[in-house]
Parts: structure tokens; C-alpha cells; sequence
């Protein structure tokens, strides 16, 4: 492809076919202003039907504030904190209300609502409320906010309305839904609460038996065996029995050393007569050994006790008071026999004076009351801890079977009861949940008689009257949009990157009067510019004249033979060349006219000419009928050779050696030869004929031929001799 063709492709992509630059709009409302006129007119007249046929429209109108349990719950629960409460506010401060808003125009509902009003209007359906798809609905719900279904708050006030032709029915059919909204909302919390607490209900009763056979199983064995906690008895059996081994091997250790003393104590009172005396009065005396009983008697039960209590209990504080007391008492009854008087046998005088002998009673007396009360209380001591030592290894023996089954019966009881606290934990939680779960509903402004709101056909026909030029310009921009047609001529030049030769306006025909004798035109001398009026019924324009100066320009005197061809068909040749044959018999030049398009020829039907013979028979001829007497005279300067008869195969005549010598013998005895081709891109008879001309001119219809056309056209053309193009039909 060429770097011209490049080029146009370039330039097509760069200016966007569908988009309208502003600084043309103006010229696209001028130019499709009959579309916008009848489109505008259609929408008028459609208000205008819908005004007539408009009934009374009333409307009833109540509030509804849908509030977030979680929100109140959340914010009640932070209020003693500042910061908390901030914190909350941030993370509820955006609460979704498009589910409730959604909810409140569900079919479900107003289903409902339906039911309740059938009584009194047995024909109201879902459709009667919510409208049928695509129409507008009569129930309208909003966020009195503006429309956003997102608010900031803690609830959203919702707009509900209702239109009808009935002021009554509007606000029966609001009432009905007032209803059915706040059974919903009760209904909802009531199957949440009960949906929540199903699993735990179900549970409840289970445990609670569970628990109370484990714990029967537990009491019966504990008062069977007589104990509390086994493990925790048998670690304090334990201890004890340390503690009292301990103190055991300590009595032992002290009692041997008082009977150690005792003994030696002994063998001294044994070895002195005097003393033996002592130690006999005091082993026969009833009293002193009744005393020695009563201590031992006390010593015993104050091991027992103490076993039992601490010193500072009152029955252990007794015991130590009676114990004292005793020994005293003893004390008492061994310095009595003591201090008795001990005579020999043969002589009755004493055995010692009577210093020595109370000082040898008192020292005697201590030694021996003491040793035998401290023996007595070792040994009951003794006595007490070894039976506790025997008690409690029994209990321990005892102890390592009952705790396995004491094991094996209290984590049941506690695994019971541990999930019967948790299910009545989660029973109280979800209460609470569920009361402050979900959204409330409440009716801030009940319903009332609907308010009429007009007939609706005024502001219906006003409406359509305001809407009908949006609508217009609209499609006539749409059409634009839509449309790749060429509207300004300098595209037509940027297209095909050639010279633009000229503009022509659209021409208006006039009606002429019957043609006047072909033969006639010799005798006639018609003053110009009216030729082109004369001969085709068009006015002239001096666009043609720019059109002969540019090409007279670019060309100069050389250029004999010129090729006009567009790229569709319809767009205008014939009168170009008639135009350009009348501007250059004005530069008084004398003009053949060829028109070349066999398959649709037009010239002669313009110019109320006969077509019997013409180009095809000329082409066709072997009997060498000179060519002049193919052509038709028009004007004492222009000529014109018609197309013929449509001939069988038209390419085959064009590319025949005939063809190209009747280009060769007009060419020299014509001034200007004006061929009209067919459209490029129709047929191949236009690439031909270009090949047999000097210099091809292409015309372009604006509006008429497309971007993508005139780029096609031009890729054709561009190899061969194209002088520029012309554009058609250019609105002034």
C-alpha cells in the first residue's frame, strides 16, 4: 500500500467516527433538522395522547424508622468510656440498610398486605401494589435522607407512599402494610429467640439428669465409705502420719531417757538405806500410787486429745489444768511420807536430824515426782502416737483403693456440672443476643387520606413539550453517532490527500418548458449563465467557473480529456460535467461530453435526449461510419455522445482499440472532453476509461458518501492521474 493510502488510513483513525466535536454541533442540529423536528413532534403527540387519556392520581404517604439493636447494645455497653464509646461509633458508624429497604418491597410481603386488603377489594393483587416490570411503581419507598441507603446514624427513616385513583384505597393499602411490617418484626424476633435457644432446650434436661445420677453415684459413695475427698484425706492421712511418726520417734527418744534417769534414780534410793526407806514408804503408800494412776489415767487422755486439738483448746487446756493439779497432789503425798519418822528397829532414835532430813525429802521428792509424772506422760504419749501411727497406715491402705473409684465418679460430676453452667451461661446470652440482635421497626407517622396530586395531563403534555427537542437533538446526535457519511467537504480533500478543485451547492431545478428541436440550437444565441437553466433545468452557480480555474491551474492547456467519476453512484457526475461544460464554453471553449456509464446511463434522459445510438453502437460499428455521426449537438459549443443501448459486455468495448481511438479523434477536435464514468467502486468500467484520459476528477457527494468509501475509492485512484476532487451538495 502506498505511503498516500497509509496516510488517509492514518487520518480515518485519528479523526473518531463517533464522536461529534462540539464546534459542530451546531451545524449537525442545522443539518438533521427535520429529524429533530419529527422526532420531537412524535414525542409531543404522544404527551399529548398520554394528557387526554391521564386519570386523578392520589397519594398517601407514612414514615417508617427502622432502627440497630446492635448499634443500641454497642453504644449502652461503652458509655463509661470515652474512648470505647468513640470506638464504637467509628465501627457502627456505617450501618447497610439496603437489606431492610429490600425487605419492605419484597413480594412476600406485600403478598400480606394483599391478603388482608382482599376483603374489601377482591381484585388487588401484588402486581396492583408494586406495578408490573418496566411501568411506574404506585409503592414508592426512600430514605427520607435523599435516596442513600447507607446512613450514619443509628437508624434510617424510610419514606413509604402509595399512589392510586382512589384517595380511600391509598391509605387502606398503607394501614395494611404497617401491619404486616410490624408482625414481621415481632414474628422475626420471636423465630430468632426460638431458633437461638432450640439446641440449648433440647440439651437442658439431658444434663440435668445426667448430673443428678452422677451425683447420686457420688453421695452413696462417700457415705458408704464415710469421707468427703479421699485424695485430698488421703494427703492429710499422710502428713499426719509423718507428723505423728516424728513425734513418735521423739517420745521414744525422750522416754528412754527418762527411764534411763528412773533407773538410775532407782539404783541410788538402792544403794543407801536411808533412801530404800524413802523409796518404800512412798511404793506403800495407797495414795501416792492411787495419784501416780490418775496422772497416768490424764496423761493418756491428754495424748488422745491433742492428737485430735491444739494446747489451746478448752478440753486440752483442762486436761493440762487436771494434770497439774494431780501432780501437786502427788507432790503433796510424797512429803507427807517423807517427812514421817523413820526409826530402827532395835532403837527408836531417828536415823538422821531434822535438817537433814527435810533437805534429803525435798530434793528426793522433786527427783521422783518428777521423773515418774514425766515417765507417765512419755509413756501414754507413746502409747496414743504409735495407736494414731497404726490408725492411720490403716486409712492409708484404705485410701489408695477409693480414690481410683472416687477418681473415676467426681470428674464426671464436674464435666456435668461444668456443661450444664455453660449451657445455662449461653441460654441467658443468647436471650439477651437475640432481644438486642436484628433491626426495629416503628411507625413514626401513620397514614392518611390520599392527597390528590392532579390529573397529570398538564404536566404530562408540558413535560413532553420541554423533553421533545432533548429527545429531537438526541437522536439526531445518535444519528450522527451512528452515521460515517462525510459532511464537510476538507475531509473529502484530507481523505484522498488531493486538491480541493471546488464546492458545488446543491442546485435547484426548475420546471422547463418541451424541449426545443435538437436542430434548433444552431440558430439560437442563449445569453450565459442561463444555459445550464436552458439545457438541464439547474441554476448555475460560479462554483464551476473555481473549478475550470483550478484545473486550468494545475493542469494548464495540456489537459484535454477529463475522467469525472464518484465512489458510489448517485452522487451527482452528470450535473458536475454539465456544469463544467457550460463553464468552459463561458471561457469559450467548445466541449464534448461522453457519457461513458452504459450500464445506467442519465445524460440523455436530463438533457430530453434519444439514446438509440450513441458510445456503445460507435464501439460496436465495422462499417466505419465516421464518428461524428454518433454525436448529438446541444448548443452551438457543446456536444454530446450518449451511452447507446446497454450492450451486453461493457468492459469488453471499453478496453477495445476503438475505444481508445475515439478518445484520440475528440480529444483533437474538441476543446474539452468531459467524460462521465461510473462509480469506482461499483464496476471496473471507471479504472478503464481513467487509463484512456488525461486527468480523472473525483466527486463526492456530502452526506451522501462515507469516510470509509472515499478512502477506498482514493486507494484506486491514487495510482492514475487524479487531478483532485469535487465536492457535492455542500450546504452554504
Amino acid at each position: 500500500m502506498s505511503n498516500t493510502s497509509l496516510n488517509q488510513r492514518e487520518l480515518l483513525s485519528s479523526s473518531p467516527q463517533n464522536t461529534v466535536d462540539i464546534k459542530q454541533v451546531a451545524k449537525i442540529l442545522v443539518r438533521q433538522r427535520l429529524l429533530i423536528f419529527s422526532v420531537s413532534c412524535l414525542v409531543v403527540s404522544g404527551a399529548s395522547l398520554l394528557a387526554l387519556t391521564a386519570k386523578p392520581s392520589y397519594q398517601s404517604t407514612m414514615e417508617l424508622a427502622v432502627s440497630s439493636n446492635e448499634y443500641d447494645r454497642m453504644r449502652d455497653s461503652n458509655q463509661t468510656s470515652d474512648l470505647d464509646s468513640e470506638i464504637t461509633t467509628r465501627n457502627f458508624s456505617v450501618i447497610d440498610y439496603t437489606a431492610q429497604l429490600k425487605l419492605m418491597q419484597s413480594t412476600a410481603l406485600i403478598q400480606k398486605a394483599v391478603n388482608l386488603l382482599r376483603a374489601e377489594y377482591p381484585k388487588i393483587t401484588v402486581e396492583h401494589i408494586k406495578g408490573k416490570k418496566g411501568d411506574i411503581a404506585p409503592l414508592v419507598i426512600l430514605p427520607v435522607d435523599g435516596g442513600t441507603k447507607v446512613n450514619t446514624t443509628k437508624n434510617q427513616v424510610f419514606e413509604i407512599s402509595f399512589r392510586d385513583i382512589n384517595p380511600i384505597k391509598t391509605q387502606k393499602v398503607l394501614q395494611a402494610l404497617q401491619k404486616v411490617y410490624q408482625n414481621y418484626n415481632i414474628e422475626q424476633q420471636k423465630q430468632r429467640l426460638s431458633n437461638a435457644l432450640a439446641f440449648v432446650n433440647d440439651k437442658l434436661p439431658q444434663i440435668k439428669k445426667e448430673l443428678s445420677e452422677a451425683e447420686h453415684k457420688l453421695d452413696q459413695f462417700r457415705k458408704k465409705n464415710n469421707l468427703v475427698d479421699p485424695e485430698l484425706q488421703s494427703k492429710m492421712a499422710l502428713e499426719s502420719l509423718a507428723d505423728v511418726s516424728k513425734q513418735l520417734q521423739t517420745t521414744r527418744a525422750q522416754l528412754k531417757d527418762v527411764q534411763a534417769r528412773y533407773l538410775s534414780l532407782q539404783k541410788k534410793l538402792a544403794e543407801s538405806p536411808k533412801n530404800a526407806v524413802i523409796s518404800s514408804r512412798l511404793n506403800q503408800s495407797n495414795r501416792y500410787q492411787a495419784l501416780l494412776n490418775e496422772i497416768q489415767k490424764t496423761e493418756s487422755a491428754l495424748a488422745i486429745e491433742r492428737q485430735r486439738y491444739t494446747d489451746d483448746t478448752p478440753i486440752v487446756q483442762q486436761l493440762i489444768q487436771q494434770r497439774k493439779s494431780q501432780v501437786e497432789l502427788l507432790r503433796q503425798e510424797a512429803g507427807k511420807n517423807i517427812g514421817s519418822k523413820t526409826t530402827s528397829k532395835n532403837t527408836s532414835q531417828p536415823l538422821m536430824t531434822q535438817e537433814q532430813q527435810e533437805e534429803l525429802e525435798i530434793k528426793l521428792a522433786q527427783e521422783l515426782i518428777e521423773v515418774q509424772t514425766k515417765a507417765i506422760g512419755l509413756d501414754a504419749n507413746e502409747k496414743s502416737l504409735a495407736e494414731s501411727e497404726k490408725k492411720l497406715r490403716l486409712d492409708l491402705n484404705r485410701y489408695s483403693n477409693l480414690i481410683a473409684d472416687y477418681n473415676r465418679l467426681l470428674p464426671e460430676v464436674t464435666s456435668k456440672r461444668r456443661t450444664l453452667e455453660q449451657l445455662l451461661e449461653t441460654q441467658q446470652s443468647l436471650v439477651v443476643k437475640v432481644s438486642q440482635s436484628g433491626f426495629n421497626w416503628q411507625i413514626l407517622e401513620e397514614a392518611q387520606a390520599g392527597i390528590y396530586l392532579g390529573g397529570g395531563g398538564i404536566l404530562t403534555l408540558v413535560m413532553g413539550m420541554i423533553v421533545a427537542p432533548l429527545v429531537g437533538i438526541s437522536a439526531a446526535l445518535i444519528w450522527e453517532l451512528m452515521n460515517d457519511a462525510i459532511y464537510a467537504a476538507q475531509d473529502l480533500q484530507q481523505l484522498t490527500n488531493k486538491r480541493l478543485l471546488g464546492k458545488v451547492p446543491k442546485l435547484k431545478s426548475r420546471r422547463l418548458p418541451k424541449k426545443m428541436p435538437i436542430l434548433a440550437w444552431n440558430k439560437l444565441l442563449i445569453l450565459e449563465p442561463d444555459l445550464l437553466e436552458s439545457i438541464a433545468g439547474l441554476q448555475f452557480d460560479e462554483s464551476f467557473d473555481m473549478i475550470n480555474q483550478n484545473i486550468q491551474i494545475m493542469q494548464g492547456a495540456k489537459c484535454k480529456s477529463l475522467l469525472l467519476t464518484s465512489t458510489i453512484a448517485s452522487e451527482g457526475t452528470s450535473t458536475i460535467i454539465l456544469g463544467l461544460a457550460v463553464s468552459a464554453v463561458n471561457m469559450h471553449k467548445r466541449v464534448l461530453i461522453i457519457d461513458a456509464n452504459m450500464r445506467h446511463p442519465s445524460l440523455h434522459k436530463t438533457l430530453g435526449l434519444s439514446n438509440d445510438w450513441g458510445l456503445s453502437l460507435l464501439l460496436v460499428d465495422e462499417s466505419n461510419t465516421p464518428i461524428k455521426e454518433y454525436i448529438q449537438p446541444v448548443h452551438p459549443s457543446i456536444d454530446i455522445l450518449t451511452s447507446g443501448p446497454t450492450p451486453e459486455d461493457s468492459v469488453k468495448l471499453l478496453t477495445s482499440q476503438r475505444m481508445k481511438e475515439v478518445i484520440d479523434f475528440c480529444e483533437s477536435n474538441y476543446d474539452l472532453v468531459l467524460i462521465d464514468a461510473p462509480a469506482v467502486l461499483n464496476v471496473v468500467d471507471a479504472r478503464i476509461l481513467a487509463s484512456l484520459s488525461q486527468g480523472i476528477i473525483m466527486v463526492g457527494r456530502i452526506g451522501h458518501v462515507t469516510k470509509n468509501e472515499v478512502i477506498q475509492a482514493g486507494d484506486i485512484l491514487s495510482e492514475m492521474n487524479l487531478i483532485g476532487v469535487v465536492a457535492n451538495c455542500v450546504n452554504k
